[in-house]
């Protein structure tokens, strides 16, 4: 099966004025379907930098980003954008959900964006995508009369919207509490099962442990790749 990230030597820099701050240094990586990896390492060490490459926000300096097929820095800055509504879900630390909208209507407006499904199909996949995390409940709440935890699920179910076959996250449980942080991490393990790619930016070892795979990043380098538990 092809890997659906294809990193290659790549390096990354940002210009502060006449000097230049080498983020991340010669990144090869693969990554097959199926796999959760959780990308661990001290602050201020490329983490960040490295998933906003995965999904295209950023573009190296050198070397080659492939995912799911795409080479991204061979893409405009419009095919980029139209690439990542449908191929990639992104799940921030602060759930990011316009609070002027209930918590369906914030699943619905990616739907809207890509525009691959008729009203009614958008309407029965939200629906659905509520169920899946357990918000049925919740779909005419504004997200500002939700808990943290429910927010972070809505924000999962905003990222599956278009169905991506690619997940990341960037320290999605680091504003929950232990046992919030708990289930919303069971929950992506239960999207690995049913076969979704996940990767996570954590400073939580315990989860990162529980995932399929540990990357250590340290001064911009891979200083460790484990294989750990396998889904299943």
């Amino acid at each position: 099966m092809p890997n659906i990230i294809e990193l290659s030597h790549v390096y990354k820099a940002y210009q502060l004025g006449p000097i230049s701050n080498p983020v991340l240094h010669d990144i090869s990586l693969s990554i097959t379907p199926g796999e959760f990896v959780a990308i661990v390492g001290p602050s201020g060490n490329g983490k960040s930098t490295l998933l906003n490459l995965l999904t295209g926000i950023d573009r190296p300096c050198q070397g080659d980003v492939q995912i799911n097929g795409s080479h991204l820095q061979r893409l405009s800055e419009e095919q980029l954008s139209a690439w990542r509504g449908k191929n990639v879900g992104i799940v921030f630390q602060f759930f990011q959900l316009l609070p002027s909208l209930n918590i369906l209507q914030n699943i619905l407006l990616p739907m809207d964006f890509a525009a691959t499904l008729n009203k009614r199909q958008r309407l029965e996949r939200a629906r659905y995508l509520l169920n899946l995390v357990g918000l049925d409940d919740q779909a005419q709440q504004l997200p500002g009369q939700v808990s943290g935890g429910q927010q972070q699920r809505a924000a999962i179910a905003r990222a599956l919207a278009n169905d991506p076959a690619l997940i990341v996250a960037d320290e999605p449980t680091g504003n929950l509490d232990g046992t919030t942080a708990d289930a919303v991490f069971e929950l992506f393990a239960n999207l690995q099962r049913q076969g979704k790619t996940l990767i996570m930016v954590t400073h939580n070892e315990s989860l990162a442990q529980a995932a399929s795979r540990r990357i250590a990043l340290f001064a911009g380098r891979i200083h460790e790749d484990q294989y750990l538990n396998r889904a299943g």
